[in-house]
């Protein structure tokens, strides 16, 4: 094994992970019940399990090249743990709120407003190292 270790960013990298496979996973079951190859057939249940998973797949890349990039810069586990902890429970809150109902629900609300603190509390945060 090498010296070269990143702990924390392979624990919500494997969190995030199983989490976008279950999702993945709810797509195809989808796909299934309302027999839509591709696409959303015009099926508005269809475009719900779709819009979950792309809505996922759009924003934790990022948000876990934060926690990555800071991991290298030696940043503070509590700011590590944070925004991985805040990313995953705000990713699982949107999911289940966008997967209820494609209107406004208190998971989405939540899990938008976790995901958007930590592209804001990451994107300082790596600047602050870089420029520190």
């Amino acid at each position: 094994m090498t010296d070269f270790q990143i702990p924390i960013t392979a624990l919500y990298v494997g969190l995030n992970g199983l989490i976008a496979l279950a999702l993945a996973y709810l797509v195809t079951r989808r796909r299934q019940a309302t027999k839509v190859g591709f696409g959303d057939g015009g099926k508005p249940e269809m475009l719900q399990a779709i819009r979950v998973q792309g809505n996922f797949v759009e924003y934790v890349p990022i948000a876990l090249l934060f926690v990555f990039v800071l991991e290298l810069m030696q940043a503070p586990l509590w700011l590590l743990h944070g925004l991985g902890a805040a990313l995953t429970i705000g990713r699982v809150a949107h999911a289940q709120g966008l997967s209820s109902s494609t209107g406004q629900t208190v998971g989405r609300g939540v899990g938008t407003a976790l995901t958007w603190l930590v592209y804001l509390v990451g994107a300082v945060a790596c600047l602050y190292y870089a420029l520190g």
